[in-house]
């Protein structure tokens, strides 16, 4: 049996609802969860296949966007963040009547480095965690959290912070943490939202890793329609390490759409 977590708190009038990134739950939003909540309708939701979203097997992006289908608010804006930012991205394309606006925090429409054009991550890191997830799933998933924190000041109480979340609810099956790797490693979303309508705010760490911050110049050039912020000093989790500047930026452009 497929069960969706979605959990709904809040007294905003606008409905936001926050997507988590790979290997990890909706938890990860408890350090933001409550200044949000002033200005919105949060739904916490965890991502089929992980934390208490049990009984999905690995999916595809197309899969894991019609999964939430169901629960999405007739008017919503999506915020995802790194994979879930992937996830939004496409509910966006998929049913711009049903999202009024689109937030992508430290993530790429195309995740994989393309050669000099395109900043990202190399594809055989991403292969190597794919490997190392067969000998190793809970390890793998703690070294890509160390990745998602380096760099920035809070590193490792940030690091801290993300392993509890991961070791509070269910952990993922290996074939779901593969499946989001995939999704990772192959999707390129950067065609498809080249015609993106819905109003899009692109939120990055200036310190990140694994979405440098030059995607965000590139994408600036070519969707000259969105808008862009970089948070100085913040790596792959702006909102872990600059919880203020980050819900300021929210609602901000939650008052804009």
């Amino acid at each position: 049996m497929t069960q969706l977590y979605w959990h709904t708190i809040g007294t905003g009038d606008r409905n936001l609802v926050l997507l988590h990134g790979w290997g990890l739950n909706a938890e990860v939003w408890r350090c933001i969860a409550q200044p949000l909540s002033a200005h919105f309708r949060l739904h916490l939701v965890d991502l089929p296949g992980f934390g208490r979203s049990q009984g999905f097997g690995a999916l595809r992006l197309e899969e894991m966007a019609a999964a939430l289908l169901p629960q999405l608010p007739e008017k919503s804006l999506v915020l995802g963040w790194s994979l879930g930012g992937l996830v939004a991205s496409q509910l966006a394309l998929r049913y711009p009547q049903r999202v009024e606006g689109l937030i992508s925090v430290a993530s790429s429409p195309c995740f994989t480095a393309q050669g000099d054009c395109w900043p990202g991550i190399k594809p055989d890191t991403l292969a190597g965690f794919q490997q190392q997830l067969s000998e190793n799933y809970q390890r793998t998933v703690e070294r890509f959290l160390a990745l998602q924190t380096l760099g920035a000041q809070s590193a490792r109480q940030d690091a801290r912070m993300l392993k509890e979340v991961v070791l509070s609810q269910p952990f993922p099956a290996p074939e779901v943490l593969a499946g989001g790797l995939d999704i990772l490693r192959y999707v390129d979303l950067r065609s498809a939202m080249d015609n993106l309508q819905t109003p899009l705010l692109r939120i990055y760490g200036s310190l990140d890793g694994l979405v440098p911050r030059k995607v965000a110049a590139l994408l600036d050039e070519r969707w000259p329609q969105s808008a862009s912020l970089i948070i100085e000093k913040a790596a792959h989790a702006p909102f872990v390490s600059h919880p203020q500047a980050f819900c300021e930026a929210v609602a901000r452009f939650g008052n804009s759409v």
